[in-house]
């Protein structure tokens, strides 16, 4: 799809200013996570990207490193970095819902040094996929480059099956944990495991209430995008408003996966840092102390 360099420019430069709006209004714990670093790593490459095509449409008769730069150099940059873009969503979905595993269940916490090293070498190695291994071949008009007033961008549609997808698994384990309620029985041993079912239900049914009290609004527009087809420019695909809906999204399906409602008596400071839910959960634990 063609859209005007204007249009680009200002998509580009909302969307940094978001991105840097958001690492400022999580700025008290956005280092605590590998989510919340790369949001600062891609804040600072939305910035880098909007200041170079700014620059090179600006100044599209001038020279750098004896290269003469043009406004073909604008749509190229762009669909570069809308590549490498699409090129880190599933990656980036991997390594996050493994950090806020590791981290939910206790069993290890990544240092921000690490989560910066890893942010890093996921900039490198996506850069060195769309290079090398994928068949991305730029689009440019065959204009004069003076007269080129828009661009060709890609499209993705990423967000969408990623969002789907992980909607679709935290409904399972909701499914799941609805099916866990066993019959009445007088054997002590089933009464035990019926008591535990039901403590799992209310948890899980807690863990979507706060899930989709936030962010339900986001979801219908996703579900709009989705059955109206609308395609996503990949450059602003990866945004800090997606990032922090993917937090929220990935802490939801783990808590509802993995952890036993009966971690709740032990306190929740493992939780990842969320700015936008608050995961706190009001049912008692009694009948688990009984049992």
């Amino acid at each position: 799809m063609n859209v005007p360099i204007a249009s680009i420019l200002r998509g580009l430069g909302e969307k940094c200013l978001l991105n840097w709006a958001l690492v400022f209004f999580q700025r008290k714990h956005i280092c605590r996570s590998f989510l919340g670093v790369f949001s600062v790593s891609l804040a600072v490459a939305d910035t880098l990207l909007t200041l170079s095509v700014t620059a090179l449409h600006l100044q599209a008769e001038g020279h750098l490193l004896g290269l003469k730069l043009t406004r073909y150099h604008v749509c190229l940059l762009v669909q570069i970095l809308g590549e490498v873009y699409s090129a880190l969503q599933w990656p980036v979905v991997v390594l996050a819902g493994l950090d806020h595993f590791f981290s939910i269940t206790r069993r290890w916490q990544a240092s921000s040094r690490l989560s910066l090293f890893v942010s890093g070498l996921l900039w490198i190695l996506s850069a060195l996929y769309v290079f090398l291994l994928s068949d991305f071949r730029p689009v440019i008009e065959e204009v004069f480059h003076i007269q080129i007033h828009q661009c060709w961008v890609f499209h993705t549609s990423q967000i969408l099956h990623i969002a789907t997808s992980l909607l679709l698994i935290l409904g399972c384990a909701a499914l799941h944990a609805g099916c866990l309620t066993l019959k009445h029985s007088p054997l002590k041993d089933q009464t035990t495991d019926q008591s535990r079912a039901l403590s799992r239900r209310s948890y899980v049914l807690q863990t979507l209430h706060i899930f989709l009290n936030t962010w339900a609004l986001f979801l219908v527009i996703l579900a709009v995008l989705l059955l109206l087809l609308v395609g996503i420019p990949a450059y602003l695909g990866l945004s800090g408003a997606w990032l922090c809906f993917l937090n929220s999204l990935l802490i939801a399906v783990v808590l509802c996966a993995v952890c036993p409602a009966s971690q709740l008596g032990q306190g929740w400071g493992a939780v990842p840092p969320d700015s936008f839910c608050e995961w706190r959960f009001t049912f008692s634990l009694a009948s688990e102390d009984r049992a």
